[in-house]
């Protein structure tokens, strides 16, 4: 039986047809590769390379042998690939979600940058809409979800924040603020919001579209929108105003739209979740190099960095921005 010293000594040789570069990168000897190619030749009975003192080349019978072997020892090796990373969790298909089309874009990269590192895996992006909450990770349906924060939901764990965008107030082109350089919290306080995520956590809904002011006024909230076209389309003819991801704009202007930058309110942020019992080497994986992919991003000041940047800070007031066509929803805060 062919040991597996014998059969890649053999191959390396024929390959290299030299015994010292052989020697070289296998990390061993030439004396061992000399001892192990003569004991393979005595096992055959028949010589497998005709050495000179000057060149090293296969016989006819070699010839044969290498070009017979080489294919099965690649898939020996393929095979001893697979089972490694099998074992250590890095084989199988991960499907994760997404809401935001800077979302989507930090997803493909993140995607991109894990299969070149992980061959054997395969992974799925499907958009979200918008009031599923956090619903298909919860249910199963997704393994990893690219979400607005917090996702305050028990037995789902948060990755680290992947986003942070500046907030904004959608409001009506011929709504009074429209014309202002920016709004304050205690602003809302006499406007309807529209709002998105009627089955998400309170903690969340309060987050993204408060009930008070920090002072405590009220605010009261209006019709519900299922998508972002929806709340769009609401906001646009008059049905109330919403809180929103300043990258809404470049992503998807209204001509009855202005997107006025908040001077007091944090920023949003998005980060990857996951139900707890279900994660995986493969889920930390993935998590891990979306983290590194926003950092490699984070000095571009391109939406979905950990960067605001400058195109993520606000447009001016009373503009819509300079937006340009992409797939998938809108953002508010999804």
């Amino acid at each position: 039986m062919l040991e597996r010293h014998e059969l890649e000594t053999f191959l390396t040789l024929g390959d290299e047809l030299h015994f010292g570069r052989t020697a070289e990168r296998l990390g061993v000897s030439t004396g061992r590769v000399s001892q192990t190619v003569r004991k393979l030749e005595r096992r055959v009975g028949t010589p497998l390379f005709a050495r000179t003192s000057r060149s090293v080349a296969l016989t006819p019978v070699g010839r044969r042998l290498h070009d017979e072997l080489r294919p099965a020892h690649t898939l020996i090796l393929a095979a001893l690939e697979r089972a490694t990373a099998a074992g250590r969790g890095m084989l199988g298909t991960l499907r994760i979600g997404f809401g935001s089309p800077w979302g989507g874009e930090l997803l493909t990269a993140a995607a991109d940058a894990f299969l070149a590192r992980h061959p054997g895996c395969e992974l799925t992006l499907r958009e979200v809409p918008v009031d599923a909450g956090t619903r298909p990770v919860e249910d199963g349906e997704l393994d990893v979800q690219y979400a607005a924060l917090p996702a305050a939901v028990p037995g789902l764990t948060t990755g680290p924040v992947l986003v942070r965008e500046a907030r904004v107030l959608l409001v009506p082109a011929a709504h009074p603020f429209a014309a202002r350089a920016s709004v304050g919290l205690e602003d809302l306080a006499g406007q309807t919001l529209v709002t998105t995520g009627g089955g998400r956590p309170r903690a969340w809904r309060e987050a993204h579209y408060p009930t008070r002011t920090p002072s405590g006024a009220p605010v009261a909230h209006g019709p519900a929108a299922a998508t972002w076209e929806e709340l769009l389309s609401l906001v646009g003819a008059g049905h109330g105003v919403s809180p929103g991801a300043a990258s809404g704009a470049r992503y998807h202007p209204r001509p009855g739209i202005a997107y006025v930058p908040f001077h007091d309110a944090a920023p949003l942020t998005y980060g990857l979740v996951w139900a707890t019992a279900a994660e995986t080497a493969l889920i930390r994986a993935f998590v891990e190099t979306a983290a590194r992919v926003r950092d490699e991003r984070s000095g571009t000041g391109a939406p979905g960095t950990g960067d605001p940047g400058p195109e993520t800070r606000g447009p001016r007031p009373g503009t819509r921005g300079p937006g340009r066509p992409a797939a998938g929803s809108s953002g508010a805060s999804g």
